[in-house]
């Protein structure tokens, strides 16, 4: 574990934004990880919750045992959702880390809140929209949220505060090269 200063009273008066990362490029949980890295290291406590991942041993997962001030949860099965087959069990894990996500936002304990993949479960039904709006309308003041995904739903876009559309250009997958140890995951 390392020890963080506490965070400036100012810094956490400008927080509570919501942020969206969005786009069929690579580089939105990414960012994501680099921003909850970033606060922690202003002394933030950030959360971190992933929509259809298991623990995998990822990088991210096996980092955040490391980190006081940074919590990341995984919600998922143990097998990637077909959006043309969703199951029970695929809705029940999405619907679980929503629940999850209220619970914790409305804590107060975190400074940074980030919904990894959100987009995704609410643009193939596994999470309502206007359920994830409500939950964000009643969060604390000053919690900065982030909504990762490719297809970040209309109504999300609008509400939203910052939207980054991450676009593909060129990838390794077409070249045959798929997810690397350490870059990927």
């Amino acid at each position: 574990m390392c020890n963080i200063m506490a965070p400036n009273e100012n810094v956490k008066k400008k927080l509570g934004l919501v942020q969206v990362y969005t786009g069929n490029g690579k580089g939105k949980t990414t960012a994501a990880l680099g921003l909850s890295l970033r606060a922690v290291g202003n002394g933030l406590n950030v959360a971190f919750v992933q929509f259809m991942k298991y623990d995998q041993g990822s990088g991210e997962y096996i980092m955040s045992k490391r980190l006081e001030n940074f919590s990341l949860l995984p919600y998922g099965l143990t097998h990637l959702v077909d959006p043309k087959n969703i199951t029970e069990g695929d809705r029940k894990a999405a619907n679980d880390a929503l629940l999850k996500i209220k619970e914790m936002l409305y804590s107060g304990k975190y400074d940074l809140f980030i919904m990894d993949e959100i987009n995704v479960a609410m643009a193939w039904g596994l999470v309502d929209v206007d359920t994830a709006i409500d939950i964000l309308n009643g969060r604390p003041d000053n919690i900065e949220v982030v909504l990762t995904g490719r297809y970040a739903p209309d109504k999300i876009i609008e509400y939203a505060d910052l939207v980054t559309e991450m676009r593909m250009v060129k990838h390794p997958y077409e070249k045959g090269i798929g997810p690397r140890k350490g870059i990927e995951s």
